[in-house]
Parts: C-alpha cells; structure tokens; sequence
C-alpha cells in the first residue's frame, strides 16, 4: 500500500536514545518465582542507534566490507502517456540501506516518488519487489518494505559526533552500474540548502566523496562503519565541483521512526498553501506590501479558512515574528505543536489585520 504525505519541511528533532530493558538473572542460589509465561516485549522501536564509542576500523576497504552487505539498489518504473496516448516506459536507479532485518529500507522521496514498479536488489543478488513505500516529501526521506526476512542490518550512528574533516565514505548504486564506495571528508555540517519555493533540506553534511546520480538514497557512514548521513542532493554548478550532501541520520531519524510506524509524518496544518511575496508579485497584483508570505490557496474547513484567512491574503507575521518567506513562517509554524492557538497577523487591501488560528493536524 502505497502513502505519499506531507509538503512541509522538516523540523529539527533531537534524537533519543533506545533502551532496551532486560530482566535480570536471579543470584545463585535462590530459587526464581514462579510466574505466568509472558509474550516477549517488543522494542518500541526498529531503529536502534549506537551510542558506545567503538573504535574506528583501520581501513575504508574494512568500511566498505563491514556496511556493503546492508546496502541496496533500487531500480524504479514509471509509466507515462506521451500525446498520442501511448505508454512510455521510464526507468531510474537509486540506492538504499537496510533498516530492519524483517525487509524495511531507507531511501530518499525523489528515488520512489510516483513509481509503478519499485524493485529492490539485495548485495547477495536476490532481487524483490517493494509491497510498502511510506514517503515524506520535503524531507526527501522514503521507507519501503520488501518480503524478506533475516537481512543484515545497516548500524546507525551519531552525526553529532561528526567533525568537519572526518573521513567519511559513500556508498550506492553509483550510475545504476551497481554499489560501489567512494570516500572524502565532511567539508561543512548543519548546511541548508533550498532545493525549491517552500523546500529547505536542513542539517546537511558537506562532503567531498563523489556523490553520482544513483547514489541517492544510500548511507554515508564514518570510519567506524556507521551510518551518519542519508546521501540525498548534488549541487553541480558553474565553477563549483565535488560538493556532494547528505541528510544527517539525527535530523532523518524522527522522519524515519514516524513512517515506520503510522506512515506519515504528522505535523501542525494550518490548510493554507503560500509563496514568498516580491516586489514583481506585490505590483501586479497592487498589493499593499511587498514582503511577506502570500496565500496562494485555502482548503475548505481547515484552521486557516475556519479563522478567515483568504487567498490573497500575505502572512506578516506568527506570533509577533516576522515571517518574510516561506522558510521563516515554517520555522515558526513547526516550533507549535498541534492545537496551538497562534496569532497571526496578515496583510489584506490596505491594511493590517489580526486573527487566531488553531492549529490542526496534517491531514492523511
């Protein structure tokens, strides 16, 4: 079953560490209590993060050998109409890592995103088709299932620990030739970057290993063979070379964690669609300011609507903050949480207004 969610940045969340709670043995020489058998308890969680400070390993040939295995390639299919109504067949490669041993793999929303076919090949050669693809847009992260069992594993680290200038190897079906390894150095951390008009990928990490079409999806591990990043974007410009990014595991996790189990991200909704306003947009269309977050659309019924929000209208500020673009009224709307009441002040004819919206839930 297929769930595709959510056009909303992503939000900052701290990683917490998985306990797990074991029973203690009894001391020699005492007789354990009789009890009811119990069913075993179950982890809250698939993700289990390493916290302890292994060592690193001597070598990227012993990174390479120790995380490949966890790695995956992705092959999709994409069926389109050309003008005379007929079917075209479009193919795109990308790459993953294995999540859970019971078939739950990491990739990115731009690998998956309105497939037909997802097909999975593992590095033992076993090929599978995804049966699940769970999807959160603007944070460029996917998780699919394939039916499988007894997988190895891919171990997840702490990005935090990360320092500008630590080896760092990437690892994925580079070209859809099939995984291959290269290595560089994390060369800036905790970049944003802007891939389009209300998407901002945050809590980036910089990093020189060439990071080719067909890498995307797959990890960025340190050199104690640990995930620390999810390779997602390439800038290739004019000038500027070998600048590869990658989402870091800490900012991915609660994205991931929320997919895996209700298959969506839920986040405060306003019902509102917006634009960062400009001086070209504010003349046509003779409106009073030329700063702000312009309403292109409200959905019926939604907070926006139920507190009078209109198309046309510019958002000004949330709560006495000053929003000026698309990136600032979400870095405002997500420090709420749902059923905040926020003060919004807006922009409509020839003046300003105040209203107050309670925020919902994004809808399923």
């Amino acid at each position: 079953m297929r769930r595709r969610r959510s056009r909303i940045l992503a939000q900052a969340l701290l990683v917490t560490a998985l306990v797990l709670v074991m029973g203690c043995a009894p001391v020699a020489g005492q007789q354990e209590a009789a009890s009811p058998p119990q069913e075993p308890q179950q982890p809250d969680s698939v993700i289990q993060v390493a916290h302890d400070s292994t060592s690193e390993l001597g070598s990227i040939a012993e990174v390479v050998a120790r995380v490949k295995p966890s790695v995956v390639a992705i092959n999709t299919e994409i069926v389109r109409l050309d003008i005379f109504n007929r079917a075209q067949m479009q193919q795109a490669a990308g790459s993953g890592w294995i999540l859970s041993a019971d078939g739950l793999i990491v990739t990115n929303n731009h690998v998956v995103a309105d497939a037909d076919t997802v097909t999975v090949t593992l590095d033992d050669g076993r090929i599978f088709e995804a049966t699940e693809i769970y999807t959160d847009e603007l944070t460029d992260l996917a998780v699919v299932r394939i039916p499988a069992k007894g997988l190895p594993v891919a171990e997840i680290g702490d990005s935090s620990g990360l320092r500008v200038g630590d080896t760092v190897v990437a690892i994925g079906n580079s070209l859809g030739m099939g995984i291959s390894a290269t290595a560089g150095i994390a060369s800036a951390l905790g970049v944003s970057l802007q891939e389009s008009q209300g998407q901002t990928l945050l809590d980036l990490i910089q990093t020189d290993a060439a990071i080719n079409p067909g890498n995307s999806g797959g990890p960025l591990v340190n050199m104690a063979g640990r995930v620390v990043g999810i390779n997602s974007v390439k800038i290739a410009t004019i000038g500027v070379e070998g600048m590869g990014y990658a989402i870091s595991i800490n900012q991915a996790l609660p994205i991931i964690e929320a997919l895996v189990q209700d298959g969506r991200v839920i986040r405060p909704w306003m019902g509102i669609g917006v634009y960062t306003l400009n001086a070209t947009i504010a003349l046509r269309y003779n409106i009073g300011t030329d700063s702000g977050v312009l309403i292109t659309e409200v959905v019926g019924n939604s907070p926006a609507a139920k507190a009078g929000l209109r198309a046309g209208d510019v958002i000004l500020e949330l709560d006495g903050t000053a929003t000026a673009d698309v990136e600032a009224f979400m870095e405002v709307l997500l420090a709420h949480e749902v059923g905040d009441a926020v003060e919004v002040t807006y922009w409509r004819g020839r003046g300003r207004h105040v209203t107050t919206v309670t925020l919902g839930e994004t809808p399923a």
